[in-house]
This record gives C-alpha cells, structure tokens and sequence, in this order.
C-alpha cells in the first residue's frame, strides 16, 4: 500500500461502429504521490487500423463529484496517465464536473483494454474522491459510452466537438482557456492548417449524448 497524501494536495491515482455501454463503479483506495500531466504525443488526424473511438463517461445521478480546480485536475490528470500507461493515443478530450469525452486511438491489441483501462481510472479515482468527502462506498461512476468511428468526416467532426465542448456548456468563451481539455495542447501541437480545418468542420448534425449541466467553478 502506497503512503496517503494531504487531503489538501490531491494526487493523481496511482499508476497500474459498435455502440455498448459498461458500468464503471465507484470504490474507495490508497493513492499515489502526485505526478506532471502526461500530455499525449501530437495529434494523428487519421483513423487508426486498431480502432479510434468517441467514448463519453459519466458520474452516478451526474453529481458534481469533481466540482473545483484540484479535483478537475486530479481527473484530468488520471485521464491522460491511465491512457498513457495502457496504450491509447489521444487526439481530444475534455474533463468536467459530472462526466468526460475523449477521441483516441486503441492498441494494437484493439479495444479490449478500454474497460479494463476505465475501471483502473474509476476506482482510484472514488477511492480518493470518497475519502476526501468521508463518504465511504459511495458510487461515483455511472458508466460510459463507447462508440467506433469508422467514417473520417465523423471522426474530424467529433474531434472538433470535443476540443470545443467547454465552449458548448458555457464555460469559456474560447476552448482553449479552459485547461482541462485538449483545444489548448491541440493548438501547440498540430500546425495552424490542421488547427483550421478541424475547427471547420460542422457539429450540429452531431448525435452525442451530451445533456449534461456542469459545474461552473474550474
């Protein structure tokens, strides 16, 4: 078991088309020493051989469980690392109160580590979350959505929507002052005529279940 860290200072969890939806429960766990955001290596814009996805994931009753700076980037953080350490390539994401989207690219073993790679996230994440509420056994998680993409234009489409989801519930005028999502890396990284035409594409004929009322204070 890893030593607790300050409640004050909140770490990051500790290291380890088909539609479907699979439950993501709640727990309650030791964490880690706090670590620098893993940021992905820059964006492919092509659709992966192995699978690309759209996955949103979403607390239990959408509660505010991640309401506040520290504990967006605990979540933001433990997004990018658990990715990281199991082998999907980002290309977007954004991180809010009460759920999360991201576009990535699987392994080469395929899609198979995405529920296993999600409930390693989820349960260090409730753990931490419930002991620093002192809600022992609370569920945190709902479940999330996964959905393959297989078409590029709706592939570029949901890159755009995700880079921009902060701008959509409100929460900044430009996407790339919030800093839990990707607009800002994305900006960096791609070159200013890939920064254009992803922003260019249309979203309004978009289904994404995305109903969600998030917390205003980041």
């Amino acid at each position: 078991m890893q030593p607790e860290t300050s409640k004050s200072e909140p770490p990051m969890p500790p290291d380890s088309s088909s539609v479907s939806t699979c439950n993501g429960d709640a727990g309650r766990a030791e964490t880690g020493p706090p670590h620098k955001t893993p940021w992905p290596h820059a964006p492919l814009h092509r659709l992966s051989q192995n699978g690309t996805y759209f996955v949103t994931a979403a607390t239990y009753l959408r509660q505010h469980h991640f309401r506040g700076r520290q504990r967006l980037r605990v979540l933001h953080r433990g997004l990018l690392r658990v990715a990281l350490d199991f082998g999907w390539h980002f290309e977007a994401w954004a991180v809010f109160s009460n759920h999360y989207h991201f576009v990535a690219h699987s392994p080469t073993e395929g899609a198979e580590t995405l529920s296993r790679r999600l409930g390693v996230l989820h349960e260090r994440l409730a753990k931490w979350i419930n002991r620093l509420d002192n809600t022992p056994r609370r569920r945190v998680w709902f479940n999330f959505r996964e959905t393959r993409l297989t078409y590029r234009r709706s592939y570029l489409a949901r890159l755009r929507y995700t880079h921009q989801n902060a701008v959509k519930h409100g929460l900044v005028a430009v996407a790339n002052q919030y800093p839990w999502c990707s607009a800002a890396w994305f900006e960096r990284t791609a070159s200013a005529a890939q920064v254009k035409a992803i922003y260019s594409f249309k979203t309004d004929r978009l289904q994404v279940p995305d109903e969600y009322d998030v917390a205003p204070d980041w």
